[in-house]
C-alpha cells in the first residue's frame, strides 16, 4: 500500500524522518506558526514540495475536522514518502509535545510553578511572531495573485477579525466564489514547474474501502478495549467517547471547538474554570497543535478520579486515551481524501475553488497572527466587541520591548539571512531563559 500511495519523488524516508522529528520539538505558535514553519522548510528552504502543491494540500486540510497543521503534516509526509511517511509525520508532529504536556499537567496537578519555563515559552512565542510575519510575506505574495484574490483575502480578514464570522462559513463562501469566478480570475496557472511536476497517485475505490475499514478499526478498537477493560463507569471510556466526538465535530480549527470543550470538561469531568484557562495557556506556549489542550484536560480528569491507581499513573493513562481519541481520526481523513484531491489538482473548477480558499486563508492567517502578536507583545490586552468577534485592544503602555526585539530579530533572520526556523525558535527560547534568570 505504501507504494500505491506514493505521491512524489522527494527525500529519503530517513531524511524526512529526521525533519519531522525536529519539527515536533519546535512547532510552536499554534496552526499559524506551524504552517509557517512547514512552508519555510518544505517549500522555501529544502524545496521538497512546490508552492502550488503545498497550498493545494493546505486548502484541503482546512476543510477537514481536526487540527489542520497536523493534517497538513500527514498529507505532505504522504506526498513525500507514502503511507509510512504520512504516519511518521503525523505521529512525530504530536508526540514530543504530548510527552511535554503530560509532564506539565503533572506539575500543575501537583501544585508546581514554572517561572523559568514560562520565561522560555515567552521567548519562543516572541520568535513565533517573527516566524509568522515572515510566512505572511512569503505565502501572501504567492497565494494572492491579482486584485480579486487580494479582495478575497481582505474580506476574509474582516469577516474573521472584525465581524466574527465562523471559519467554516468563510471557507465555504470563498470556495463558492472561486467556483463562480473560475481559476483565471484568481491568477491560477497550470504549469508544473519545479517539485510540483511529480505525478499524483491514482485513487482506486477498492483502496478507499480498505483505508476506511482499517482506519475505523484502528481508531475504535483501542477505544472499545478501554471500555471493556475498565467498565462503562470508569473515567477512561467517558474520555474516549467524548474526545472522539470532539475529533469529528472540530471544524474550523481548535478555536472553533474550544468553547464547547471548555464547557463540557467542567460539566462532565469536574474541572474548574481556572483549570481550563491554565490548560489553554500551556497549549498556546508549547509545541504541537493547540487542540492538544485536551490532553491536559484528560490528564487532570483522570488524575482526580484515579480509582485504584496512583493519581500520576491514572493521569498518564487519561492523557494517552485522550490523545488517541483526538488524533487517530486525522490519519483516516487524510488517507481517505488525499489521493482523490491530488487527482483533481489540475481540474479547473476545483483549482479555482481552492485558489479562492487559499486567498481567504491568507486573510484568516493574518487575523490569527494579529491576535497572537497582540497577546505576545503586550502584557495587558483588553477586548472590544463591535460585532461578534472579540478584537484585541492592547494597552500600549504594557508593550513588552524584549519580545518586540526578539520577534523583529526572528523576522529579519528568516527573511534576510535565511536562518533555519528551528534555530530561530530555539534562539528565542534561549533569550527568554536569559531574561528569566536576569529578572
Amino acid at each position: 500500500m505504501a507504494h500505491d500511495l506514493q505521491g512524489s519523488v522527494g527525500p529519503s524516508f530517513g531524511d524526512a524522518l529526521r525533519f519531522w522529528l525536529k519539527l515536533g520539538f519546535v512547532n510552536f505558535g499554534g496552526p499559524t506558526g506551524q504552517i509557517a514553519i512547514m512552508h519555510e522548510e518544505l517549500v522555501t528552504r529544502r524545496r521538497w514540495l512546490g508552492e502550488d502543491r503545498f497550498l493545494h494540500a493546505l486548502s484541503f486540510c482546512l476543510l477537514l475536522p481536526g487540527p489542520e497543521a497536523q493534517q497538513l503534516a500527514i498529507y505532505t509526509g504522504w506526498l513525500l514518502n507514502g503511507t509510512e511517511g504520512g504516519i511518521a509525520a503525523g505521529v512525530l508532529f504530536v508526540a514530543p509535545a504530548a510527552v511535554l504536556m503530560t509532564g506539565l499537567a503533572w506539575l500543575y496537578a501537583a501544585g508546581g510553578e514554572l517561572p523559568i519555563v514560562s520565561a522560555i515559552f515567552q521567548g519562543l512565542a516572541a520568535a513565533v511572531v517573527g516566524i509568522v510575519a515572515a510566512a505572511m510575506v512569503s505565502i501572501g505574495g504567492r497565494a494572492v495573485r491579482g486584485r480579486v484574490a487580494a479582495v478575497l483575502a481582505a474580506l476574509a480578514f474582516l469577516a474573521i477579525f472584525v465581524v466574527g464570522v465562523p471559519f467554516p462559513i468563510v471557507v465555504l463562501a470563498a470556495a463558492g466564489t472561486g467556483l463562480a469566478l473560475g481559476p483565471g480570475r484568481l491568477g491560477v496557472t497550470f504549469s508544473d514547474e519545479g517539485p510540483d511536476r511529480s505525478p499524483s497517485p491514482a485513487p482506486r475505490r477498492r483502496r478507499t474501502l480498505v483505508v476506511l475499514t482499517v482506519g475505523l478499526a484502528v481508531w475504535w478498537a483501542p477505544v472499545l478495549a478501554v471500555v471493556a477493560l475498565t467498565g462503562p463507569g470508569s473515567i477512561y471510556p467517558q474520555e474516549s467517547l467524548f474526545f472522539s466526538q470532539v475529533a469529528v465535530i472540530s471544524f474550523g480549527g481548535a478555536y472553533a471547538v474550544l468553547a464547547y470543550v471548555a464547557h463540557e470538561v467542567v460539566r462532565r469531568f469536574g474541572l474548574s474554570p481556572d483549570d481550563v484557562v491554565a490548560g489553554l495557556a500551556l497549549a498556546e506556549t508549547t509545541p504541537g497543535p493547540l487542540i492538544l489542550v485536551v490532553e491536559f484536560y484528560g490528564f487532570l480528569a483522570a488524575y482526580r478520579n484515579p480509582g485504584t491507581l496512583a493519581p500520576a499513573v491514572a493521569g498518564a493513562i487519561g492523557a494517552v486515551v485522550t490523545v488517541w481519541a483526538t488524533f487517530a481520526p486525522c490519519f483516516l481523513w487524510v488517507f481517505l481524501g488525499a489521493p482523490w484531491v491530488e487527482r483533481l489538482r489540475t481540474n479547473r473548477a476545483l483549482r479555482g475553488a481552492l485558489a479562492a480558499v487559499t486567498a481567504a486563508v491568507v486573510g484568516v492567517i493574518g487575523s490569527l497572527a494579529l491576535t497572537v502578536a497582540a497577546n505576545v507583545l503586550f502584557n495587558d490586552v483588553q477586548t472590544s466587541r463591535p460585532f461578534f468577534a472579540a478584537i484585541p485592544r492592547p494597552v500600549w503602555s504594557s508593550l513588552d520591548v524584549p519580545s518586540v526585539v526578539v520577534g523583529t530579530a526572528a523576522f529579519v533572520a528568516i527573511r534576510r539571512f535565511r536562518v533555519n526556523v528551528a534555530w530561530v525558535a530555539l534562539g528565542g527560547g534561549l533569550v527568554g531563559l536569559v531574561l528569566g534568570v536576569v529578572r
